[in-house]
This record gives C-alpha cells, structure tokens and sequence, in this order.
C-alpha cells in the first residue's frame, strides 16, 4: 500500500488538523506527519502547493488527494476497516456520522468566538451570542451519548466522533466555559489519550504565534 503523507498546519491553533490526525493515530494508522506552519493571518501561500483549497489538512495516498477533515478519516476508515474508527453497529454507526456532521456544520459561534488554542492560559472571555446556546448542545451530545454507551468516550471505544470533538475539548478548557462533571469526566478521559497528549506536547514547543488566534 502506497504511503499515507497528512499535511497539517499548527499543532497550537490548527483544530481542523487535529481530528483527523488523532483519529489517526489514536487508530495506530501509519502515516507521515508534514507540517506547514501558517505564522501570518493569510495562513501560507506553500498550502497551495499540495492543497487546492489552499487549507490544511490534506491527505495523500499516491496520486489521490483528500481534503476536509471528515472527508479524510472516512478515506482512511475504508482503507484501514480493522482500525475500527466508527462504531460496528450500523446504528451506531449512523448516530456517530450525524453527530460528527453536525460538528463540521455547526456550533459556528463558539468556533468563531473560542479558537483553539492549546498554549493559552485558562481564562474567561466575553462571549459572543450563541456561543453558550453551542456549548450546551455539545454538552448534551456528550452526555446522552455517554449514558447509552458506558463510556469513557463518546461510544464507549475512541471513534472517529470523539476525534471530530476533540479540538472542543480544548475550547472548553480553555476559555473556562463548562463545570458540569459529566463533561468534565469526559474531557479528562480524551486528555489522558496519548495520542492528545503528543499532540499537545508539541503544540506547547511550537515557536509560532499568530495574533488572530489569540483571543
């Protein structure tokens, strides 16, 4: 099989780098890490160099090209079946792809207002509308998908849906916007994952700082 290569951008400020690249090596899928690093508020003119988007990430596999984070961890989940990113059960299955789209559609007030930002001290800041109306629909998700699978994530294993929450993980810390303990217990429980603590290793190692993600 061909090489798979994820371009990523940031590992501080890069949420959308982050899904696919814990989904993958939460899953033991081999891949090569290429990181792009945006330092102005254009992002990087190189993106356009592997990316016809111009946006990272971006996934190769010979000549294929895969871009959009979702887009990316289904590519990989039919390439590698035995590395069970979705659920077995196909209603399960169904309810873990609906809740990781609304993920890629949704909650744009709390992206918007709470950039992920793995170094930033913890600390409120003034909330724009709606972003709480966000958190709380997130915590529910969480929580109602928790009670019906046991835990500790999202559908008892970590799946590619607990990949596509991951960078909220962060938000929520970050910006101080949740108390309750089931949130917290499952916050606590993607923490301690080792695949987000080497991502959160490096990102606190990284020498970049862009302005515009530093809210």
């Amino acid at each position: 099989m061909d090489r798979l290569t994820l371009y990523i951008g940031n590992k501080n400020y890069s949420s959308w780098s982050f899904r696919p690249w814990i989904a993958m090596t939460a899953a033991g899928v081999p891949f090569e890490e290429v990181l792009v690093p945006f330092d102005m508020a254009a992002g990087n003119p190189r993106f356009r160099e592997f990316s016809p988007t111009g946006q990272v990430p971006l996934l190769q596999h010979g000549s294929t090209r895969v871009w959009q984070s979702l887009a990316i961890i289904e590519y990989v989940a039919e390439l590698y079946p035995e590395a069970a990113l979705w659920p077995k059960e196909r209603d399960k299955r169904a309810v873990a792809r609906a809740v990781s789209m609304e993920m890629l559609a949704g909650f744009r007030a709390l992206r918007g207002a709470c950039p992920m930002n793995i170094r930033r001290p913890k600390s409120k800041i003034v909330l724009a509308d709606g972003v709480m109306a966000d958190v709380s629909r997130i915590e529910t998700i969480w929580r109602d998908l928790r009670a019906h699978s046991g835990g500790p994530f999202l559908f008892g294993g970590f799946s590619a849906a607990d990949a596509m929450f991951a960078p909220v993980v962060n938000r929520f810390e970050t910006y101080d916007l949740v108390t309750t303990g089931d949130t917290l217990s499952y916050m606590a429980a993607i923490k301690a994952h080792p695949a987000w603590q080497a991502w959160e290793d490096a990102a606190r190692a990284e020498p970049w700082i862009v302005e515009e993600d530093e809210a």
